[in-house]
């Protein structure tokens, strides 16, 4: 745990996935001091509670548009324009956190959720429900491993975390060149190098949440902000880290 004045400071930085967004954070704070331990449980316990339900509304949004044809047609010539309105959302999550209310924020994260469930209902269409519930049961379960990694080991992960940053640029730089190129072979390159980002990330990001943790914010308007924050970061790893080992391993319908 670190030190804070009781006007803890905010701070912000943020990650472009290619795909969803920019990904929101935080910075570490500065020296150690004793933690309330049930306190961050309690804590930790709301940021991946708001994860998950961020990630239900999305597969559940996903999954009417692909029960429905109508639906699903009709949102196709909009994909990209809702992709837009995703980023733009959370540019404003990201730079207007410090000042809008815990309401709006949260409502924030669940209109992005929904928006990314019509988006990622396209690319789902195009491989077999059962490999997408397999890919699905491989990134629960990898993203678990590595947030408990996050949440648990004593090294700090700041430096991994910075060269993560600077090879996410690259591959987000791959990814549009690849826009062009249409290339399927850049594709699964792409994908290969995204997973190990994503992954890293995963760990990195879970880290940075536990650090931020001051004692009483679980009950707090700011701590609430944050914990929706820290909840989008997580959010976005997991669903990128998703999408790219979906390339990877899914059977194409």
């Amino acid at each position: 745990m670190q030190n804070h004045t009781p006007q803890h400071e905010e701070k912000q930085h943020n990650h472009d996935y290619g795909y969803d967004s920019a990904h929101p954070g935080y910075e570490p704070q500065a020296a150690a001091v004793s933690v309330d331990q049930a306190g961050l449980a309690s804590y930790l316990a709301k940021v991946f509670g708001w994860m998950f339900l961020g990630l239900f509304l999305t597969a559940a949004t996903s999954y009417i548009v692909l029960g429905n044809g109508d639906i699903f047609y009709s949102i196709r010539p909009w994909v990209f324009y809702l992709m837009i309105a995703e980023l733009g959302l959370v540019w404003f999550l990201a730079s207007r956190v410090h000042t809008m209310s815990a309401t709006t924020c949260t409502i924030s994260f669940f209109v992005y959720s929904f928006l990314n469930g019509l988006t990622i209902a396209p690319i789902l269409a195009s491989y077999t429900p059962t490999s997408v519930a397999s890919v699905f049961m491989i990134t629960a379960g990898t993203f678990g491993l590595m947030a408990v990694y996050g949440l648990t080991t004593k090294k700090d992960l700041t430096s991994m975390g910075s060269i993560l940053l600077m090879g996410l640029v690259g591959l987000i730089l791959a990814m549009v060149v690849n826009i062009f190129m249409a290339s399927g072979m850049l594709s699964l390159i792409i994908s290969c190098i995204a997973v190990f980002i994503f992954v890293g990330l995963t760990a990195y990001d879970a880290q940075k949440i536990k650090e931020q943790y001051i004692t009483g914010m679980e009950y707090s308007e700011a701590g609430h902000k944050i914990a929706i924050i820290g909840a989008l970061m997580l959010y976005l790893d997991f669903v990128n880290l998703f999408l790219h080992l979906l390339n990877l391993l899914g059977s194409r319908d």
